[in-house]
């Protein structure tokens, strides 16, 4: 009996601590974590970052980050609205020094940190429709839990420039969003940032508003937007979902609106 609890005790320590060259196992959301099941390769996380050494010898592991921006690949798409997602995660490329040099899962990826956090960047090149066969592979191979995979994407429901840190929500008809939560067996409870585009004006054409380029005006919103977003990103990975995240939010929700 005494044995049996030394092991149960013995167990339980491995989710909090691992000794030096070893991997955590990191515990799955209850919910909905059986797609990295489906999903999942013969190798364990090797991308990590550590505390430094306590007294004991032993490193506190932090459960990477998988963020993803959506768009479309190539020359054609560069710059336009619906690829809004792909600059953010150009920006945290260049604010954390990481380079994007490396193509996984029919992804352009590259490993870095914020801070002790390790992350992977991803910007799908399977085109917008079929983002959500990129996203699957990568969090089982990562294993990154789905409170830790961040997708940023355009959305046409806030004013251009306004952005939104969500810890869950549906695909609001955005077909990229659809296309991952459809590999993730339906599953909702990933957090996302949405970057704010605007409605076409008129009766423009949906499609072509998407794929058309910012006006000068648009553009400096866009790009003071992600700046914001890379200091926001930051806080999330580092702090997850707190006071500070909304403070964020509230703070643009109203950041047009003159007093």
């Amino acid at each position: 009996m005494l044995i049996m609890l030394y092991f149960l005790v013995y167990r339980s320590m491995l989710y909090a601590v691992s000794a030096p060259n070893s991997c955590i196992s990191y515990p799955r959301s209850p919910n909905c974590s059986h797609f990295l099941r489906k999903n999942s390769v013969p190798t364990r996380l090797c991308i990590r970052a550590s505390l430094p050494d306590n007294n004991n010898g032993a490193k506190l592991e932090y459960t990477p980050w998988l963020i993803v921006g959506l768009g479309n690949p190539g020359n054609k798409y560069h710059g336009t609205r619906h690829n809004v997602g792909f600059e953010m995660i150009d920006s945290i490329s260049r604010a954390q020094g990481i380079l994007l040099n490396t193509i996984q899962s029919k992804a352009l990826i590259g490993i870095g940190s914020i801070g002790e956090v390790p992350i992977v960047l991803a910007k799908p090149q399977s085109y917008m429709n079929y983002s959500g066969e990129v996203v699957g592979p990568l969090a089982a191979h990562y294993q990154v839990p789905l409170r830790h995979i961040l997708l940023v994407y355009d959305e046409l429901s806030l004013p251009n420039g306004v952005i939104r840190l969500q810890q869950r929500g549906g695909h609001g008809h955005h077909n990229g969003v659809k296309s991952v939560m459809g590999h993730l067996d339906g599953c909702r409870d990933f957090p996302r940032l949405c970057i704010g585009i605007g409605n076409p004006p008129g009766t423009m054409d949906m499609k072509a508003f998407l794929l058309q380029k910012f006006s000068s005006v648009e553009r400096k919103q866009i790009d003071e937007a992600l700046e914001q977003g890379v200091e926001a990103i930051g806080t999330l990975v580092l702090q997850g979902f707190n006071h500070n995240i909304e403070r964020f939010n509230l703070g643009q929700k109203y950041k047009y609106h003159k007093v």
